[in-house]
């Protein structure tokens, strides 16, 4: 198998396991063991150079951003914004390289306890969708560029729930060392 049919298939399979967790038919748990496993495969895919395409970057930049720790966030950021260079295209905004690059920085935003640049992050509270805090100087045109919906679409899923970015949060990690992870200019982060 190649590489580039390996990452699909990792690709597919995590999404999978997502419509499986909403249907319970996986657990939490048996989900975040197979994520776990499909960041090694893919680290190893990376590591070894095998990755070219802009549909191989997304793919591995999916499995990535379901990694719940700030360094999966970032490296999704990272190949996501790679597939952006190379040309992804999604055939929906919510599955296009550049939506991914700007979600991946927001919940990478999102886990520190810090307000979101986009707006591309939800909660559930109560049995309801409620969007995590927005940085109120992005502009609509902004997000577009990294096709995002607009922010009156996001607040209009929530019904105008927002959850005020906090620190405490229980999933806010302490703030990397940014030394490594300042974000270039001309890159969703910046």
């Amino acid at each position: 198998m190649s590489a580039a049919e390996e990452l699909r298939c990792l690709y597919l399979a995590d999404q999978q396991d997502r419509a499986d967790s909403d249907a319970r038919t996986v657990t939490p748990v048996e989900m975040m063991a197979r994520d776990l496993l499909r960041r090694r495969r893919v680290e190893q895919l990376v590591a070894g150079g095998q990755l070219s395409t802009g549909d191989e970057y997304f793919h591995a930049a999916m499995i990535f951003q379901h990694g719940g720790d700030l360094d999966s966030f970032w490296q999704a950021h990272q190949l996501a914004l790679r597939a952006v260079d190379l040309g992804h295209e999604g055939k929906a905004w919510w599955c296009s390289a550049s939506w991914l690059a700007a979600a991946s920085y927001d919940r990478w935003l999102m886990w520190q306890g810090k307000t979101q640049k986009y707006g591309t992050q939800y909660l559930v509270e109560d049995g309801k969708p409620v969007l995590w805090e927005v940085d109120p100087a992005t502009t609509d045109e902004e997000r577009a560029r990294w096709n995002v919906p607009s922010l009156a679409a996001a607040l209009a899923h929530v019904e105008g729930r927002v959850r005020p970015a906090s620190r405490d949060a229980p999933w806010a990690a302490p703030s990397p060392d940014l030394a490594a992870g300042t974000p270039a200019a001309g890159t969703p982060a910046a």
